[in-house]
């Protein structure tokens, strides 16, 4: 663990995402057309690729192979914990304020080190299978409330399992890529039969997502007190919703071209490592869960997390939401042993989202069909428009960060555009 009181040769601000405790992995090209892996550490990305060619990982497990020299970082994550922890040690020596390795070896430094500025970030994983929860108690109540009334919110299976349903990869996309507003068949209650358009209820879910770093066998279920040295770090996630498209077709097998058409991840992945000394205790579980699903220790962490719009004619977003990770229901522990419990074989560079993170007040839901409760309470933004879900032309920016003494550990943000369908 890097200490909180570490510094880097690298300024970093102190509002800065990037500081030497955080040290998140992402995929980069400098306008070469040239993709490898980057570190982002204050205001700049270091290039893996060229310090592995430099030697200076030499005495660590990644020694032989370049891993760094790719378009993906799942050769890296392949590697297993082991070789995770070697090499967040190794950079934070590299980039440590008394380590005159690469701060005073000029010819490297300028090769290796990036304004942030002045690359392109692409989507940081090749996704195998991508996986979305319903893990937030708050949220699946309101959700609940909305639909079946206050006393039958949650279903009878939700207080004893992560609920969740397999997404599609093909249409997870990184921040800054415009997401296109999906078609498909909606039904108004007073309508006598569906008919086909364009969503008119689009929706966003403030989520995070874990990726799997290495995977297990199909038949042989991954434990729940060995599930952490299996995830490699956390990305933040919105996963869009047509609303109206998923309410006519969801019964009985739930979530499909309502959901199917796009979900966007943040560029940068945090590490675990980053995100240890953040971790707390998750909301008291009541029923016990069974064994399977008992975890040694806390297993949740203090996020903090927020959700943005900007129409077209704003100059600057305005906040929709302020929520915590922390308030999840169900870890993300909890959430790959279930998965895998019936023999699901998981592999380097699955996807798993945590299901819309909603906190315990109005002002801490995470998706407009809470915040506008199902359109009956719009919101009105600087320009004087009304929101009740999203117009083509709106941004939507999520935000997250874990606050420490004196520095943050942060995720950068994902944000998309909404083009007309």
């Amino acid at each position: 663990m890097i200490d909180g009181a570490a510094t880097s040769w690298v300024e970093v601000s102190s509002e800065c995402d990037f500081p030497i405790q955080n040290l998140p992995y992402g995929i980069f090209d400098a306008n070469d057309k040239r993709l490898r892996v980057g570190v982002a550490i204050g205001d700049s990305v270091l290039d893996l690729a060229a310090i592995h060619d430099a030697g200076l990982f030499s005495n660590t497990m990644l020694a032989d192979e370049n891993v760094f020299a790719s378009s993906s970082l799942n050769g890296f994550m392949s590697k297993g914990r082991e070789a995770w922890t070697q090499a967040r040690q190794r950079i934070s020596e590299l980039l440590s304020s008394d380590n005159p390795t690469l701060r005073d070896n000029s010819a490297l430094r300028s090769q290796a080190l990036k304004p942030m500025s002045q690359v392109n970030l692409l989507m940081p994983v090749a996704i195998g299978d991508f996986t979305d929860f319903y893990s937030s108690k708050e949220h699946a109540t309101n959700v609940g409330t909305m639909f079946r009334g206050k006393d039958n919110a949650l279903m009878p299976n939700w207080l004893h399992l992560p609920v969740g349903y397999h997404g599609r990869a093909s249409t997870v996309f990184a921040s800054g890529v415009d997401i296109r507003r999906p078609k498909g068949q909606t039904k108004a209650d007073e309508a006598a039969a569906p008919s086909f358009g364009a969503s008119r209820l689009l929706d966003f879910e403030l989520e995070m997502g874990f990726f799997l770093g290495t995977g297990n066998q199909p038949g042989e279920p991954i434990e729940i007190n060995q599930t952490k040295d299996h995830i490699f770090g956390m990305v933040l996630l919105n996963d869009w919703s047509a609303r109206d498209i998923q309410k006519w077709e969801y019964v009985p097998l739930g979530p499909f071209l309502g959901k199917s058409f796009a979900t966007s991840i943040s560029p940068w992945v945090v590490t675990m490592d980053a995100l240890e000394p953040f971790r707390v205790a998750s909301p008291k579980q009541d029923p016990t869960p069974l064994p399977y699903l008992g975890l040694d220790g806390a297993g949740a962490f203090d996020i903090q997390l927020q959700a943005f719009i900007q129409s077209e004619k704003m100059t600057e977003p305005m906040r929709l939401t302020a929520t915590n990770y922390k308030y999840l229901y169900w870890n993300m522990f909890q959430q790959l042993a279930h998965h895998t419990v019936n023999g699901t074989g998981m592999r380097t560079g699955d996807l798993c989202g945590s299901g819309t993170i909603s906190g315990p007040t109005e002002d801490s839901r995470g998706s407009m069909l809470e915040i506008c409760w199902k359109g009956t309470k719009p919101i009105t933004l600087p320009d004087g428009s009304e929101r009740k879900f999203f117009a083509d032309g709106d941004t939507v920016i999520i935000n997250g960060w874990c606050e420490g003494e004196g520095y943050r550990v942060g995720f950068g943000d994902v944000r998309a555009k909404i083009l007309p369908a």
